[in-house]
Parts: structure tokens; C-alpha cells; sequence
């Protein structure tokens, strides 16, 4: 059976990961902060102290980091590069720039070694459930390898060669950031014009405007919970992202460009670290003026 070496054991890479162990994979974790990844030990993980380590003899090396700077220190590594065993795979599954995705994938091919860019969707819930969207760009033949790592952690796709999986990711979020301020406008709406909110939540069960994002999302906008699941400060990152890929291809996206300068607002004023759903608040903060 394959082993496994996983980087970056955070909110969602530590129930991936204890997946991963749950599937009968030997696994291998690293984590900067060593205390998030201690915890797997119960589950069967090694926990290891160095980027060496975990890449050393692992068949397939996952990484989900935060963002792109997390990713071009630990790719850029000289003891991520010199440590991988030359038939390995490596999987990134952090949320990136496509273009940042083909930069290694080439980098690591003239290195013989085999790459996917697989971001998620479904946050910790899904993270939890193994019941991720998993959209991952590459080759037919390296997918088809991984499948079945994949599989453990939720439900992969091949959506198109290296960068694809995060143009994916790309799209999924200018789904999740609209559908997130229509729901805001909708809850504020109900609770200005005198609806119940909730009642109208499960009025529209089963309609066309029913989703997850209006049950879980709106939820929270009700109960003003916004502890976060995602961050807003990371929906600002992918907003951007998303906007400096449609100009790097000649296209306006011009809904993506107003809920930017929203999550922008937001980030501004301190809210970086509240849920994603707290683009309620910024309706709020518009109302009041």
C-alpha cells in the first residue's frame, strides 16, 4: 500500500489526513506548529519534525498550506525537492493560482515526478465526512493512480490538465461568494420587512433557491454566528485570485468584482478572521449609513 506523506495539518488537513489513516494508509505528518499534527498520533500517524522527513520515501506527498506563499516555501525547498523518491507523486490540495499550480507541475515533471493540483470544496464538514469536491487537474494516468487516495478523502474529478483543479476552485468560489451575499441581501430583507427568516429558510426548501449555502450560511447569519469555517480573509485571497485569472484571460467578471470590494470592506474592518457568512455584516454596515 502506498505510503503517504502529508504537509500542513490545519483545519481541513487534519481530517484529511485522519481519513487517509481511517483508509489503511500509512501516513506520515508535518506541520510548522508541531502541536496541530500531535494529535493524529492516536489515529496511527508518524509525526515528523522536518520537511525531509515527511517527503523521504513517501509514495505520494499532499500538501494543504494556506495560500501561495505557503506553497512556493515548501516547493521551493531544496529539502522538499532533493527528498522526493523519483517515482513519487506529489498532490497539491491547497486552494492556489493556477498559474502557480503550473509553475511546479512543470517544475517537478523535468524532475520526473508526478503532479496534481487538487483543491477541495465542502470545508470541515466535508473534511470530516471524507465527503470533499475534489476538482484536480493533470494527467489521465496519474489521476487514475491516485484515484483511490483521493477517494478516502472525499470525491475526486479530473477536470482537465495541471491548473485545471484550480481553475475549478476559481469558479466554485465565485459561486460560494455570490450565492453567500444573495443569501445576505435575502435574510436582510426578511428581517427589515417583518419575515421570519427561518421560516422563509424553509419555505424555500427544495425550490430553485435552495442550497447549502441558504441552510448552513443563512443559519449563521441568523444566529449571528460567525465563528469561522472559512475565513473571510480567505475568500478576500480567492476573490482575487479568481479576478487576476479572468484578466490574465481578457474576461470581465463584474458580480465576482462588487463581492471583492465587499470581502475588501470587510478585511478592512477587522473581520478577516470571522466566517466567510459574515458578508451579512457589510450588508449591515451599508444599511446603517
Amino acid at each position: 500500500m502506498k505510503k503517504i506523506g502529508f504537509i500542513g495539518i490545519g483545519l481541513m488537513g487534519f481530517p484529511m489526513a485522519k481519513n487517509i489513516l481511517k483508509a489503511g494508509y500509512s501516513l506520515k505528518a508535518f506541520n510548522r506548529s508541531p502541536n496541530k499534527a500531535e494529535q493524529l498520533k492516536e489515529f496511527g500517524a508518524e509525526i515528523t519534525t522536518s520537511i525531509d522527513d515527511v517527503v523521504n520515501n513517501s509514495d505520494v506527498v499532499i500538501t494543504m498550506l494556506t495560500d501561495d506563499t505557503a506553497i512556493n516555501e515548501v516547493m521551493d525547498s531544496p529539502n522538499f525537492l532533493e527528498n522526493l523518491k523519483s517515482s513519487a507523486t506529489v498532490i497539491d490540495m491547497s486552494s492556489v493560482k493556477p498559474t502557480t499550480a503550473t509553475k511546479y507541475g512543470n517544475n517537478l515533471k523535468s524532475k520526473n515526478i508526478k503532479y496534481l493540483d487538487a483543491p477541495v470544496s465542502g470545508g470541515t464538514i466535508g473534511a470530516e465526512e471524507a465527503s470533499l469536491a475534489i476538482m484536480v487537474g493533470g494527467e489521465q494516468d496519474v489521476f487514475n493512480e491516485a484515484f483511490d487516495v483521493l477517494k478516502a478523502m472525499g470525491n475526486p474529478t479530473l477536470v482537465g490538465p495541471v491548473g485545471s483543479g484550480q481553475v475549478s476552485k476559481l469558479a466554485n468560489q465565485i459561486i460560494v461568494g455570490l450565492t453567500i451575499g444573495a443569501v445576505a441581501e435575502a435574510i436582510t430583507l426578511c428581517e427589515k420587512a417583518g419575515a421570519n427568516p427561518n421560516k422563509m429558510i424553509k419555505a424555500l426548501s427544495g425550490g430553485w433557491a435552495d442550497s447549502k449555502i441558504l441552510q448552513t450560511h443563512g443559519k449563521r447569519m441568523i444566529d449571528k454566528d460567525f465563528t469561522p469555517k472559512g475565513r473571510t480573509s480567505v475568500h478576500l485571497k480567492d476573490m482575487n485570485n479568481i479576478l487576476e485569472c479572468a484578466n490574465s484571460h481578457n474576461t470581465h467578471l463584474p458580480i465576482s468584482n462588487l463581492v471583492k470590494e465587499m470581502y475588501k470592506t470587510l478585511v478592512n474592518n477587522g473581520q478577516g478572521e470571522t466566517d466567510h457568512s459574515s458578508l451579512y455584516k457589510e450588508i449591515e454596515r451599508i444599511n446603517k449609513k
